[in-house]
């Protein structure tokens, strides 16, 4: 096994889903998705959850995960990001004399994340520094619209008569998992210059951030499991 970590951070303090990272999904909760995917895949000289919270700390733990130290309540507020947790939990575990070559830091609401795409996105670690999972935007953003002055207009007017398949394909951020490179020290952002996608199909993503997410994404892995 390399010496890999993967971190799941899962703050107690979800205001808009009320305990989210715990709440039941498809019979269990939905954190222990990401545990058991990270555990089953193999990857990882170990799997642990960065909280605040005791609730989230025993279910992961029942899970499988290790939980070796609560998040600091300066990285347990809504504008603490995933590099601050990041760094504390890394220099944490300088500080016992534990040091890591690759990092995976896993979201504890990804129900769709497979153990087969962080096998793939480990293997690309050979070429590149940071790994990370994109789908395509469902709608080509050059033909949005922007609202002034209550008036709705083109936000590049360009591109207004242009056909969809004429327009560069792009991207946004699958928002379940970064794979990359152990540093010392990481700023404002896990996204290097060497960064490689990993492009999913949209129905295996989906961001939870509301109820209707929630339900959305209920249906998603419903339709999938009934695929296979």
């Amino acid at each position: 096994m390399s010496n890999t970590l993967c971190i799941i951070p899962a703050r107690g303090g979800s205001k808009r889903i009320p305990k989210k990272n715990v709440k039941e999904f498809h019979g269990k909760p939905i954190i222990a998705y990401s545990i058991d995917t990270a555990l089953k895949s193999g990857l990882f000289k170990e799997v642990m959850v960065s909280t605040d919270c005791e609730e989230i700390k025993k279910i992961s733990q029942m899970y499988g995960a290790e939980v070796p130290f609560f998040r600091s309540e300066t990285n347990s507020n809504d504008f603490a990001t995933t590099v601050n947790v990041v760094n504390e939990v890394l220099e944490a575990y300088r500080k016992e004399g534990h040091s890591y070559d690759e990092i995976c830091v896993l979201y504890p609401c990804a129900p769709f994340v497979s153990a087969a795409d962080l096998t793939s996105a480990k293997r690309l670690l050979n070429k590149y520094d940071c790994v990370i999972p994109v789908v395509r935007f469902d709608f080509p953003p050059f033909r949005s619209f922007e609202i002034s002055e209550a008036k709705l207009r083109y936000k590049w007017p360009e591109y207004e008569k242009s056909r969809s398949q004429d327009l560069e394909e792009l991207f946004h951020d699958a928002g379940q998992w970064y794979f990359f490179r152990n540093e010392e020290q990481y700023h404002e952002s896990l996204v290097k210059n060497s960064t490689s996608p990993l492009i999913l199909e949209s129905n295996k993503v989906q961001d939870i951030d509301t109820i209707s997410d929630w339900k959305l994404a209920e249906l998603k892995f419903q339709m999938l499991n009934e695929e296979l």
